[in-house]
């Protein structure tokens, strides 16, 4: 399967909500097309930064559907489908798989089960055998107890030519390494931290699924447009003005923060996030405004 569709930089999408916690469909699609004309590569919507775990069924596969129909086919749009049920994320998968404008799933690894090596193998088979779209997988151990083995992604790979390529946010480019030489150069790796883009593309990723681009689009895609054309100095140039934003956008759980500096520079209309997420801190959310300041944002 051709996976360079997926090369560049592709948004984490924040799901904007009201002060009432109920979805913004209008500030979504808005969005959307805010994205898509500063030239961002590609769009995940209802990835863990568009509050999956907090998204009714309806809800989650309207957001998709939003996000899809904004889209219009001018970029590719993957809709995150996973869950710790397999049979949840299979549902889910279905119904993503049923609209047009998705281009492939985002499915995370089993989260809180921790699942080993057979049982995340069996679990991805199966949403593998529910729709013939592009899948990514996303390994981010921090948040979900396990990885996704190396041997894992082969053999689906191998058995299921469509699952064709991981997310990868585990924070080690040595095991993005370990991916390229036991999966090749067909395998999409895409990071999953944007502070970690650069040393992963280094290593044979291809881009990143970015929080930070909620924000900033342009000067991402060209940083990651230099490093696929192996242009690493100008590339850092980039990388480095950038890297306190990177940092303190994780300075409370995502997506508090990013949806706190959208709501500042008017991108979004509120910073509501639903329970267990919270506002920021006094200390943290002036540390965040005093990066956001000196970058102009």
């Amino acid at each position: 399967m051709n996976t360079t569709q997926f090369y560049g930089v592709h948004t984490a999408l924040v799901t904007p909500m009201l002060d009432n916690g109920s979805v913004a469909y209008d500030e979504l699609a808005a969005l959307v097309e805010k994205q898509v004309a500063e030239g961002i590569n590609g769009l995940v919507a209802v990835g863990t930064t568009g509050e999956s775990p907090t998204l009714d069924h309806d809800e989650h596969s309207q957001v998709i559907r939003t996000v899809a129909e904004a889209a219009g086919g001018k970029v590719p749009v993957l809709a995150g489908t996973g869950s710790n049920s397999t049979a949840e994320a299979v549902s889910l998968t279905k119904r993503a798989d049923a609209d047009e404008g998705v281009t492939g799933m985002l499915v995370v690894a089993p989260y809180y089960n921790k699942p080993g090596a057979e049982g995340q193998f069996r679990h991805f088979s199966a949403i593998a055998e529910s729709t013939e779209k592009p899948i990514i997988l996303y390994s981010i151990p921090s948040r979900c107890g396990v990885d996704i083995p190396v041997e894992v992604c082969a053999r689906l790979f191998e058995k299921y030519p469509h699952v064709c390529g991981i997310k990868e946010a585990g924070g080690q480019s040595a095991r993005v390494a370990q991916l390229v030489q036991k999966l090749g150069s067909d395998y999409l790796i895409l990071s999953g931290d944007d502070g970690l883009t650069l040393p992963f593309m280094s290593f044979g990723a291809k881009g990143v699924i970015s929080v930070a681009s909620n924000l900033i689009v342009t000067d991402l895609v060209e940083m990651v447009q230099l490093a696929l054309k192996n242009d690493f100095i100008a590339a850092d140039k980039i990388n480095r003005r950038y890297q306190p934003l990177f940092s303190d956008l994780f300075i409370q759980p995502n997506p508090v923060p990013v949806k706190t500096a959208m709501q500042r520079a008017g991108i979004i209309s509120s910073a509501a996030v639903r329970l267990p997420m919270c506002e920021m801190t006094n200390a943290t959310l002036n540390q965040l405004i005093k990066t956001l300041e000196g970058l102009g944002l």
